[in-house]
């Protein structure tokens, strides 16, 4: 268990952090400008989105592109569209509860209860993460050698 766990503390810890500070900022910066929730919430989800998955899709295109080069091979649209195929196959599920139920509605909810936007943004992130990483990881370790195969 121990090779698979840092595998996904390699994978994941990096666009969790870029993540992080990309929810953070963001819906503090979204609830100071426009002081709404909903908003705040929805800007929130989805800029920790972009940072999280720009981050994942950034290092599997340059992982890609490292194993063709090593086989004299040329990183191609399509082959960019494969990326994209693996991290649908991988996130898809867990994604769409993630980004349209369970995050927004955490985000919504604990800045209220903890009266705190930064704090329970945080906290509905890191709570919305658990949810999200059982499917995500589970569909990784079913997915990835069908559809990150690149040489």
């Amino acid at each position: 268990m121990k090779p698979k766990l840092k595998e996904w503390i390699e994978r994941y810890l990096p666009a969790e952090v870029l993540s992080s500070i990309m929810v953070v900022a963001s819906g503090a910066i979204c609830y100071r400008l426009t002081q709404d929730r909903i908003l705040t919430a929805l800007v929130a989800t989805w800029c920790g989105n972009i940072g999280f998955f720009g981050y994942i899709l950034l290092n599997d295109i340059i992982a890609a592109n490292k194993l063709l080069l090593a086989n004299n091979k040329r990183y191609t649209v399509a082959t960019f569209w494969e990326n994209i195929r693996a991290l649908f196959m991988e996130f898809g599920l867990a994604e769409v509860l993630d980004s349209f139920v369970i995050r927004p509605a955490l985000m919504y909810y604990l800045p209220i209860l903890t009266g705190n936007i930064p704090i329970g943004i945080l906290l509905a992130k890191f709570i919305a993460d658990i949810t999200f990483y059982i499917p995500a990881i589970i569909s990784y370790e079913i997915f990835k050698k069908r559809y990150r195969k690149f040489d």
